[in-house]
């Protein structure tokens, strides 16, 4: 099988259902990378209105904000200035370096103590809306608790396939 070139936050193998969305202010100055979960904040005008999820869904973003284009095309920082994003919900299969690699209770105390990923672990979308196998609004003590399942581990992180999770997205 030939290497995949990953050269962006998240490679998508099979796409499930997709639409342009509006990002929120607060992306707007943070960015986001490809592979970041999104839930719904609202509609100005015609336009539907996502920010970084905190465990609700709405769908995660393909590209990163930053990786359309470089400094010589006319796609460069685009979705920034524009205020726009690809969203993709329903059935995909991806593979992202966008997920949680420490445990949520290290990450709020530490040390650090990494998350093991195994095949078929039910993946939710974490505080930070990052993919994770643990539930962080149980976790956290939430009352939006339970976070809802989105996806199931596809492929491990490992060497060969430079450390991203590959995810059967279930959103």
């Amino acid at each position: 099988m030939p290497e995949i070139i990953r050269s962006q936050d998240c490679v998508v193998f099979f796409k499930g259902d997709s639409a342009t969305v509006t990002v929120s202010t607060a992306m707007v100055a943070s960015g986001w990378a490809g592979g970041q979960g999104v839930q719904w904040v609202g509609v100005q005008g015609d336009d539907r209105v996502v920010t970084y999820s905190t465990g609700p869904f709405g769908g995660f973003l393909l590209w990163g904000s930053d990786e359309l284009g470089d400094d010589y095309t006319a796609v460069t920082r685009q979705q920034t200035a524009y205020r726009y994003a690809t969203m993709f919900f329903g059935g995909c299969l991806i593979s992202t370096s966008s997920y949680e690699r420490y445990t949520y209770a290290s990450r709020q105390s530490g040390p650090a103590i990494p998350l093991v990923y195994s095949p078929n672990d039910s993946l939710y979308l974490s505080l930070r809306g990052l993919w994770t196998k643990e539930d962080e609004l149980t976790l956290s003590s939430n009352p939006a608790a339970p976070a809802p399942g989105v996806g199931y581990v596809a492929q491990l992180p490992k060497a060969q396939n430079r450390n991203y999770l590959g995810i059967q997205v279930s959103m």
